[in-house]
């Protein structure tokens, strides 16, 4: 599978299209809006939702070279709380389109009081609930493992069409209201994104191919047991889906993505339809979206929900740990191979070789077109 979106360039950014020339997305690769689904806005005959689509697309190059540096230096973009504990800091960007601007002035800090933003609330909150998952669940404290502050800036541009983690902290735009709204809204999409800088300070994954789709999987699937654990969910209760909450009234979709065997959205107006392969025969092999790093995700995501439900439960307990000890084992060029591999034999360590875990993440890859045993 080469081209799901064909004939759809970056389109060229107008003064119209973001005003203040800074652009809000340091690379739209590495944001929670999928370039796929950008590009089938940008290509809207409607000129607002083009507009937007344009706007969320766009590109600052100085802040992507910060950022691949970040990735390299992860250490580099670590503010410390003063405790080593959690500690959380949210910024209003009021309405700045300008990354320079980041973080925007302080809201809400560890320890007071709600501010009555939802935004703002909702993003102190969701980077807590992960926080505690982290620290509770796996043992790791914050990012980093060593207590990193959990900085948020809200209120991005305007009808900013995106949520992203630049390396060192969060930004949300607040939707449209039409395709999408506040960006905030979605535990799991905090938890995802949050999840990058995990990424970036254990395996530190490359952001590309096989690599990037892994950098991408592991953040779907941390961010949905963020959201599973905080809500106690087992696997039957859970809907296997990432930014459902996100989805504006304009938009006929589940989700953004899905875990499951189906597409999360189908000849959808505004997002088109979901690219995501669940096999190895269905690969992406071409170059955009980063060599596919948000598309091909769909096929070891899919391999991990066939893990959880296998086990039956809770699925941060067994499949969730494996998966988490994993992301720690691999290296910067790790493929999928390479994931199947590890988690195979981390099931085999944990839980006993032949054990019924193994044997579950064994028939899961298989499943997907992966034997590698």
């Amino acid at each position: 599978m080469n081209r799901p979106f064909p004939g759809v360039a970056e389109p060229a950014v107008s003064a119209e299209a973001d005003p203040d020339g800074d652009h809000c997305c340091p690379n739209p690769f590495h944001c929670i809006v999928p370039p796929y689904i950008l590009a089938h806005m940008a290509e809207s005959t409607d000129p607002e939702v083009r507009r937007l689509g344009i706007q969320a697309m766009a590109a600052a190059a100085a802040i992507h070279s910060m950022r691949t540096t970040l990735s390299r230096l992860p250490g580099m973009a670590v503010t410390a709380s003063p405790q080593g504990a959690k500690y959380r800091l949210v910024y209003d960007m009021k309405h700045s389109s300008s990354i320079f601007s980041l973080p925007g002035e302080l809201v809400r800090s560890e320890g007071q009081a709600v501010v009555n933003d939802e935004a703002a609330d909702e993003a102190y909150d969701f980077s807590g609930h992960t926080y505690d998952f982290y620290k509770d669940v796996l043992g790791r404290n914050s990012l980093d493992n060593r207590g990193m502050s959990l900085i948020s800036s809200v209120h991005l541009g305007t009808d900013y069409n995106n949520a992203f983690w630049n390396g060192e902290q969060m930004a949300y735009g607040d939707g449209d209201g039409k395709a999408f709204l506040r960006f905030t809204k979605a535990l799991e999409v905090v938890g995802h994104e949050l999840t990058h800088g995990v990424v970036s300070h254990s395996s530190n994954l490359e952001y590309r191919g096989q690599s990037g789709a892994l950098n991408e999987h592991f953040a779907d699937v941390l961010g949905v047991m963020v959201k599973q654990w905080h809500l106690r969910q087992s696997v039957d209760q859970a809907n296997w889906s990432v930014g459902g909450e996100l989805l504006g009234p304009a938009v006929n979709a589940k989700a953004l993505r899905t875990f499951k065997a189906e597409k999360a959205f189908e000849n959808d107006p505004l997002l088109g339809t979901d690219p995501q392969p669940k096999h190895m025969d269905q690969l992406y092999t071409g170059w955009e979206d980063n060599g596919g790093v948000h598309i091909n995700s769909g096929i070891p995501n899919h391999a991990f929900y066939l893990v959880a439900v296998e086990l039956k439960g809770n699925a941060w307990e067994k499949a969730g740990k494996i998966w988490y000890k994993t992301l720690l084992a691999l290296d910067r060029h790790s493929d999928f191979a390479a994931a199947a591999k590890m988690t195979h034999q981390i099931a085999g360590s944990e839980f006993g070789s032949g054990s019924a875990e193994q044997d579950a993440v064994k028939a899961a890859w298989k499943a997907v077109g992966l034997s590698v045993w």
